[in-house]
């Protein structure tokens, strides 16, 4: 099954990266929020996937980690599938429907266990997960610490997580494997007839038979109309000749996120269809050429940009051409327009070619890992227009 727990030095190499980040950025502490869904910083810095309760991980800008659950339950669950050198309990954290407690539960306030961890009143105070942050969390961090300066740090924190260590990049390898497998076998199993879930489910079995411990998003099977949406779900649709099918999968594999999408016809492709994939995969391939390490977000960018502009396609995207990707399906390292980080080696990405005229819409994506001189591609699997 898909839980290799990496060794105990693993996390402390990640926290001390991450605390030589934050002395640049004149961080005292940072402290970070996970849920079941959004389980990357504390499955990053600790191990942790939390589920019913929520996690926070606080971490000091010298001495140890500090794991804080919701309950007695998770405190339990965390002390044998977590890394975490210290585990503290906040019923801040508890799960929506929270229980009452029969034994006592000794819980401490984050303000305790921020000064505990940082052995003084923090100057500076780094939030993580800032999008998702809880507000009951965040108050009480400022009522506490009311002359703090209490800044957003999730740039910190993907800078340490968007270079990939030795024992990180097998486990990336393994999930993009499963993914393209179970991408294999939806592609030979889909005929005129089915419906849209069957062949999710048919993706999802492969991928969990293979060893994914779950999912890096709900994955889902759109056909015809439902393809223009860039967010779907799989429904009871049947899938119909000479219109347009959309495969979006991703298996998740020891905290890991694989991911990769396929468009394609029974019979013969709508003429407005066809032209999306053709310039779809003309996008894909220049980012391909042109993603290396030492070349700047922007210019791979511009590279997409300018094959729309040919076509007449720039309002037929949303984003620019790839994004990062890891503990999340995406990490953050968009290339964007305005994108100036220079991509490098051990860095990994999706790259993601969304496109729609309002009729129909495709994704191509497929993953990659950036080597010394260029990348490794990760899934690969008929990258092509694909007739059935």
């Amino acid at each position: 099954m898909g839980r290799e727990m990496l060794p105990k030095e693993e996390y402390v190499i990640r926290r001390k990266r991450l605390q030589d980040e934050m002395k640049k950025s004149g961080f005292d502490v940072i402290v970070t929020y996970s849920s079941e869904n959004e389980s990357q910083s504390s499955r990053y810095l600790v191990g942790f996937w939390p589920f019913f309760d929520f996690a926070s991980v606080i971490v000091p800008v010298e001495g140890e980690e500090v794991l804080v659950t919701g309950g007695p339950e998770s405190y339990e669950f965390a002390k044998d599938f977590s890394r975490a050198s210290k585990i503290a309990i906040n019923s801040k954290l508890v799960e929506t429907s929270a229980p009452e407690w029969v034994p006592k539960v000794e819980e401490k306030s984050f303000s305790e266990l921020i000064i505990e961890a940082c052995g003084k009143k923090p100057e500076s105070i780094g939030i993580c997960n800032y999008n998702i942050f809880p507000h009951t969390i965040y108050n009480e961090i400022a009522e506490s610490f009311p002359s703090a300066r209490i800044t957003r740090a999730d740039d910190v924190l993907l800078k340490v997580q968007a270079i990939k260590s030795e024992r990180e990049i097998p486990l990336i390898r393994e999930a993009y494997r499963i993914t393209e497998e179970a991408m294999k076998t939806a592609l030979n199993s889909v005929k005129p007839g089915m419906s849209e879930w069957e062949l999710e489910a048919i993706a999802r079995s492969k991928m969990l038979k293979l060893g994914a411990e779950g999912f890096s998003y709900p994955a889902w099977v759109c056909s015809g109309p439902n393809t223009r949406l860039s967010l779907c779900r799989s429904t009871n649709r049947i899938i119909n000749e000479n219109e347009p099918v959309q495969f979006t999968f991703g298996a998740k594999y020891s905290g890991y996120c694989g991911n990769m999408c396929r468009p394609f016809v029974f019979g013969n492709p709508p003429e407005n269809f066809r032209k999306l994939m053709e310039v779809a995969l003309e996008a894909m391939n220049n980012a391909l050429e042109n993603i290396k390490p030492g070349i700047r977000a922007n210019e791979v960018f511009k590279g997409y940009y300018d094959i729309l502009h040919k076509y007449g396609f720039e309002e037929f995207t949303l984003y620019g051409p790839a994004h990062g990707t890891g503990s999340s399906e995406v990490e953050g390292l968009w290339l964007s327009e305005n994108a100036e980080f220079t991509i490098q080696k051990k860095m990994v990405f999706n790259v993601d070619i969304w496109l729609t005229d309002g009729v129909y819409g495709l994704r191509y994506e497929d993953g990659i890992l950036v080597t010394d001189d260029g990348i490794e591609e990760l899934t690969s699997y008929r990258r092509e227009i694909i007739i059935l």
